[in-house]
């Protein structure tokens, strides 16, 4: 914030004597310590951002929508300014504005319950009543448990709630017409499980055990570290890890920018990922990236493909697979972080990795050994870490779970496809493992 950066702190700190002082009723006080801000400091972007409320107060939302775009500007990491300015664009009907002013917000603050509100009153504003109920049933997950809502929020709680049961109940009998024909080829196996699923995606179940961000299929192990004896097919991937290291050796020739950055979030990110947001810190090589497949990449690498082509990997329509060759670079960590879903298991594939790497799922560490593969449970909390002072490079891949079958493995399918069909260009998420953000929730998240 150039211009007032040496003043800065004593400008924040008036403004929050004046607030405090409002809050204790002391409103004469409030308005000195606000001038004595204003008066050093009339650009400062929280200055512009009390006058343009008082200008709401007294209903000229124009004047207040100006402050507010000047004071984003100068402090786009400001979540109440952009609130607001949100507020203001709505009442001069300037809905799209509006919306795209809380987009901003909630990349700078993603649990924020009332930017999620307003939000979702908007697109019902629009019409647009899926997209409204994916916005409502975020705000209600990031409530946490015990809080007591102020009298202001309780009615648009309650209307959130009605919003997403009605929601729920229309795309429950969507569903179920989808995936009929499904249930009708598998008639005499037991589908007990997979409805269960079905019921926590409908929010008529809890979950109680692992924490994916998306779908939670009941009654499947909650195993970190899975034993190897369940993945016969793990005995090829190992034995072509020289082949495959070879390969990725011959990428990596050509330079870090033949790598893609694992995250590719927008720059105002200030979540957990923000560190290595669009960095190739983190780069990766991709084979396939929830579901797309990269051809030139797979024509330059036949010996990994041939690898990968005997493994049951996780197919479904954009969103699986996922295979990669993933760099973390010296000295970098992923942070802890959960994955997507249960019914798909990780498998690191350790090729290039200097002492002082290491992995954790759940309450278990390891370390990587070159060439020996392991399979892992991305739906438990877990993270890495690079200590060393040179890249670790891996291939990762998904697969189903072996405890699925293939009635299960069908019909969640086709309920994936019936959800994305169901929420549309809304149905886009990324990330959570993105849970805790603002956008709906992809069924890939991190790896």
């Amino acid at each position: 914030m150039q211009g007032y950066a040496s003043s800065d702190q004593r400008i924040r700190s008036l403004v929050g004597e004046a607030r405090q002082a409002a809050a204790r009723g002391q409103h004469q006080q409030a308005e000195q310590y606000f001038r004595q801000a204003e008066m050093a400091a009339p650009q400062h972007p929280l200055v512009l951002n009390q006058t343009a409320l008082g200008m709401l107060n007294a209903g000229n939302a124009a004047g207040a929508a100006a402050l507010l775009e000047k004071a984003t500007l100068s402090d786009p990491v400001n979540p109440e300014a952009w609130f607001n300015l949100a507020t203001a664009l709505r009442k001069l009907d300037r809905i799209d504005d509006a919306l795209a002013a809380l987009e901003r917000l909630l990349v700078v603050d993603p649990r924020n319950i009332s930017g999620l509100l307003e939000k979702a009153s908007l697109e019902e504003l629009q019409d647009k009543t899926r997209a409204a109920a994916m916005s409502y049933r975020m705000a209600l997950q990031m409530i946490p448990q015990g809080f007591a809502p102020p009298p202001w929020m309780e009615a648009k709680l309650d209307h959130a709630r009605r919003v997403v049961d009605e929601n729920n109940r229309a795309l429950e009998e969507y569903i179920a017409d989808g995936i009929e024909p499904v249930r009708d080829r598998y008639a005499g196996e037991s589908m007990h499980r997979f409805d269960q699923a079905m019921d926590i995606i409908l929010q008529k179940r809890a979950i109680y055990r692992q924490q994916p961000t998306f779908m939670y299929f009941p009654e499947l192990p909650a195993i970190e570290f899975y034993p190897r004896h369940l993945f016969p097919w793990l005995d090829a991937i190992e034995a072509a890890a020289d082949d495959i290291r070879g390969e990725l050796i011959e990428v990596l020739a050509e330079g870090n920018d033949i790598l893609d950055p694992y995250v590719n979030d927008p720059p105002e990110t200030m979540d957990q990922w923000r560190e290595l947001n669009n960095s190739r810190r983190w780069g990766v090589y991709s084979f396939w990236r929830e579901g797309k497949a990269y051809p030139e990449h797979i024509r330059r690498c036949p010996r990994t493909i041939a690898a990968l082509k005997k493994c049951p990997q996780w197919d479904i329509a954009d969103n699986g697979p996922t295979a990669l060759f993933s760099i973390l670079d010296a000295k970098t960590h992923i942070p802890p972080h959960t994955g997507p879903v249960n019914t798909r298991l990780l498998v690191h594939l350790p090729l290039i990795v200097p002492p002082g790497c290491r992995f954790r799922v759940g309450g278990q560490y390891r370390e990587w050994i070159p060439g020996k593969p392991f399979v892992f449970d991305d739906s438990i909390n877990h993270e890495a870490w690079n200590d060393s002072g040179v890249p670790r490079a891996i291939m990762i891949f998904d697969v189903w779970s072996p405890f699925l079958s293939e009635a299960e493995r069908e019909l969640t399918r086709a309920l994936t496809l019936r959800i994305a069909e169901w929420y549309g260009s809304h149905s886009n998420s990324r990330g959570a493992d993105r849970a805790s953000n603002h956008s709906a929730q992809s069924i890939t998240g991190r790896a």
